[in-house]
């Protein structure tokens, strides 16, 4: 990766759209990833009063809502960004990987849930899906990266609980859709076959990430 230094919402958001594929946090691959290209002030700090600070975290809704990158967790089972010139082709690869689910499997009623909803933050969707037992909290969200793995689930946005003075606060909630509901139909539909997606996101990889191994390039792509 080309050394750079971000200091601000619009210029990450500018970044993704360069590199195309951006990991929120860490990758595996050295200086690819959202955190590694900001500068130390936006990055994770804890006060000693035991408040703390994240820039970065907070840019992703502003990010995801300005339309120009789809978030969820594409990377190896771990959140990233992909700029909306891309996301076709790792649309079309993932769902070649990632038939459509079974009528009537649990994979099947979460997205039809979510199609009748609209959008559901996680806990919601666990609820209406019927996830409401001891221990069904973890096997949920086991099924829903999944679904985001194959490019079926996004985030639309984040939702933070306020405080008595009406401000948000801590880590905030994913609220999740579908591509298909949030950006489209067409925007779900490559030209390409899977594997000329698949060469062409490989081969642009390759081009950003000269030192990463062929098989960490995979790890992410798979």
């Amino acid at each position: 990766m080309v050394d750079v230094e971000i200091h601000s919402c619009a210029e990450l958001a500018d970044y993704i759209g360069e590199v195309g594929f951006l990991p929120l946090l860490d990758s595996g691959i050295r200086g690819y990833s959202a955190e590694d290209v900001v500068d130390e002030d936006c990055r994770y700090v804890v006060f000693s009063d035991g408040g703390w600070d994240w820039p970065l975290w907070k840019w992703k809704g502003p990010i995801v809502t300005e339309g120009n990158c789809v978030y969820g967790k594409f990377f190896a089972g771990k959140a990233g960004f992909v700029s909306r010139e891309w996301w076709p082709d790792l649309c079309n690869y993932r769902r070649s990987l990632h038939p459509a689910p079974e009528e009537g499997s649990i994979e099947d009623t979460i997205l039809l849930t979510l199609q009748e909803h609209g959008s559901l933050i996680t806990r919601e969707l666990r609820a209406a899906c019927g996830f409401t037992g001891p221990k069904m909290r973890s096997r949920f969200d086991g099924y829903v990266t999944r679904l985001q793995m194959a490019c079926r689930i996004i985030t639309e946005d984040f939702v933070y609980p306020r405080d008595r003075h009406n401000r948000e606060y801590g880590w905030g909630w994913s609220l999740l859709t579908t591509p298909e509901t949030l950006l489209g139909i067409d925007a779900c539909r490559c030209p390409r076959t899977p594997q000329e997606s698949f060469d062409r996101m490989f081969s642009h990889l390759k081009s950003i990430l000269p030192t990463a191994s062929d098989q960490q390039i995979l790890r992410l792509m798979k």
